[in-house]
This record gives structure tokens, sequence and C-alpha cells, in this order.
């Protein structure tokens, strides 16, 4: 399948999305998430971010097809509009897939919120008081 010429307005929005939430490139988030087995959370993120680009891509590649089995050049017969209907029961798909991959990721996106970096200078705590003496009893 072709790689798309430029980025896709879903996809692209999911990706700064995630990576304004971890303060890191997706590409970097991607590595993290493959050699981080407890990374679960970012793991899932990242895979529904590449079903989302793959579902794109697909639009992208069949809507080209569709274009090129209805082209004014082109007799449409039989055959063609048996490909020309797959075309868009394909597209039909795809989109679907997408919506449904992005409605999710927003939303779980939306839940979730960038920690505050730690203090780099954490004040230390003070010290407890040292206990009282106990009085003394003489006889």
């Amino acid at each position: 399948m072709p790689q798309p010429n430029t980025a896709h307005p879903v996809s692209e929005i999911i990706t700064q999305r995630i990576e304004a939430l971890f303060g890191q490139s997706l590409a970097e988030l991607e590595a993290l998430a493959d050699s981080t087995p407890d990374a679960t959370l970012l793991a899932a993120l990242t895979g529904s971010h590449s079903d989302l680009v793959l579902a794109e891509r697909t639009i992208a590649f069949q809507l080209e097809r569709l274009r090129e089995l209805t082209s004014p050049e082109r007799e449409i017969g039989r055959l063609a509009a048996g490909h020309i209907l797959d075309c868009a029961r394909r597209i039909a798909e795809a989109v679907a897939t997408r919506d449904a991959l992005a409605k999710n990721t927003a939303a779980v996106l939306a839940g979730l919120r960038r920690a505050p970096a730690p203090d780099p200078d954490p004040a230390m705590p003070p010290a407890p008081a040292a206990p009282a003496p106990a009085p003394s009893r003489t006889h």
C-alpha cells in the first residue's frame, strides 16, 4: 500500500495529543512502548494510533483506486462494476474503522492529564522532634 504524501488530519491530531501528553515524539514513545513490557497504556495508545494511520492509508489507497476505475477514459463493464463496488465497500469499512479508533483514542486521551514535573530540589521534611526526657523518679 503506498505511503500518503501528507499527514491525515485525524491521525495528526491524535499524534499531537499523545506527544503533548507524554512530552516526547511519537517515534520515541513507540520505541519506549516496544521496549518496556509494563508500558501497557502507552502501548495501547501507540497501537491505536498505528491502526488509525493504517485505516487512513487504506482510505487514500482505495479512493485513488476508485478514481482510476471510474475515470472518464475507462469503460465500465460487469467486471469493472464489481471492482468499483469492492472499492466503495473497502472505503466504507476503513472510514468506520478510522472513526471508531479516533473516537476511542480521543476518549482515552481526554481522560488523561500530564503529571507535573517532579520538583528538582525537594525540600527535606523536618526532622522529628527529639522525645522529651522522662522525669526521673528517685526515692
